[in-house]
């Protein structure tokens, strides 16, 4: 009987500590990242690349713990998935709808002009509902107005703007003497007429020998064969094509220039994956080029390491499309957030300006003047897998891409003209 009354009191003090043990070890709930994305329509293989990568990213905090907060509590991170189908006023509709599904980190790169779009609604949106602001992570929309003209205390961009990407192209292209002409296309939206410009203007400071034998912009998305494009191009006697063209846009230009045996080089801002090297095949060895903040053939072991990983948790070749930035951008918010304490956007914002973040021996910092990310860049240009410098292809293809080409943070950098206004 005492032993009886013995145990029903440990059971009746271990009740009463139930409490106290759930206020020591608060469970919180899941910190939200809004992914807002071309997930369907022409560009949903882009959505979907960048989908996994962050996937991958929030897996992994998640699987070291968490973020944690103040108080010693930590709290998962949460991706949820929002379709814009590539159209601004899609975006700012998943806007309003990831916010009010309590989402304080937004994340978008696949367009400009939808970033652009964004970055004006979150502006008016955080100044009307100081209670509810948010905090836009831009992976990929490199026009430069977005850091300059158009900056914004909300905005953090974590991928090197056009200015630098060209500017990482152009040291290449300058130590080229065969090289003596080049045709400029590019997509007619903000983003193809930055990339545009400034080759423009590049290629007059670094080689004006150079002639620019065409120069033209097509619809974004609409076009389904490119041969006309082509045709006119070898036609003009280009040696190589300067373009920013991404998603459906790149791969069917270069199997367009593959149809009809155009020889010159592509010097392209994304044409190592997402098909494009397996659309122009054998013809690109050697002379398709591609700018990029990290390449797979980066010849390092903790950056073999990293791209392993990946492609053991996405073994799919079609799957095999991996950022390095992606990586280093959720890396950045989980420190801000950290070090902040709290998901107080004003407070992860201001630790966000200063982040410094090193994965797998790749670093970069944010510069507070503009919350422009400052990486090193690497220049690649295509072979055959198994080449020399080239151990990964891309997507199963048989090519990948061998560096030829790294640019440092403080080579790669640009000046801004931006006037951040803070709250």
């Amino acid at each position: 009987m005492l032993i009886l009354l013995r145990r029903a009191l440990q059971c009746l003090v271990f009740a009463l500590c139930l409490p106290l043990l759930a206020v020591a070890q608060p469970v919180q709930a899941p910190i939200k990242i809004a992914l807002i994305e071309a997930l369907s329509g022409p560009f949903a293989n882009t959505g979907e690349a960048v989908f996994r990568n962050l996937l991958w990213a929030t897996e992994r905090v998640n699987a070291a713990g968490g973020v944690k907060l103040a108080g010693g509590a930590s709290a998962p991170l949460q991706l949820e998935r929002f379709d814009s189908k590539g159209q601004t006023e899609e975006a700012l509709t998943m806007l309003k709808a990831a916010v009010d599904q309590g989402a304080r980190f937004i994340t978008q790169g696949n367009s400009s002009a939808v970033a652009a779009g964004l970055i004006h609604a979150i502006n008016k949106h955080n100044e009307r509902e100081p209670t509810k602001r948010v905090i836009f992570l831009n992976y990929s929309a490199v026009d430069p107005i977005l850091t300059n003209e158009k900056c914004s205390f909300w905005h953090f961009r974590f991928d090197a703007h056009a200015d630098m990407r060209m500017s990482a192209l152009m040291s290449v292209i300058r130590d080229d003497a065969s090289l003596k002409s080049v045709y400029i296309i590019g997509q007619d939206y903000s983003f193809g007429h930055a990339v545009a410009s400034e080759a423009r203007r590049q290629l007059s400071a670094l080689r004006p020998d150079i002639r620019i034998v065409g120069d033209e912009l097509h619809a974004i998305g609409r076009v389904k064969d490119f041969m006309p494009y082509m045709t006119k191009i070898k036609a003009s006697g280009a040696q190589a094509v300067i373009t920013g063209n991404w998603g459906n846009d790149l791969t069917l230009l270069v199997k367009a220039a593959k149809d009809v045996g155009f020889e010159g080089r592509f010097y392209t801002f994304y044409g190592n994956a997402l098909g494009a090297p397996a659309a122009i095949g054998e013809a690109g060895v050697g002379k398709v080029l591609a700018v990029a903040d990290w390449l797979p053939n980066v010849a390092s072991a903790p950056s073999e390491a990293f791209y392993q990983s990946f492609r053991q948790r996405f073994p799919k070749p079609e799957d095999d499309y991996v950022h390095m930035r992606m990586q280093l951008m959720v890396q950045a918010l989980a420190q801000a957030i950290e070090a902040a304490g709290t998901t107080d956007s004003v407070a992860v914002a201001t630790q966000l300006e200063r982040a410094s973040v090193t994965f797998h021996a790749q670093n970069g910092s944010m510069r507070a003047s503009d919350h422009q990310f400052q990486q090193p860049l690497v220049v690649g240009v295509m072979e055959r897998k198994g080449a020399p410098g080239v151990k990964f292809d891309v997507e199963g293809s048989g090519y990948g891409f061998r560096v030829v080409k790294t640019i440092s943070a403080a080579q790669a950098q640009q000046p801004s003209t931006c006037q951040m206004q803070r709250p």
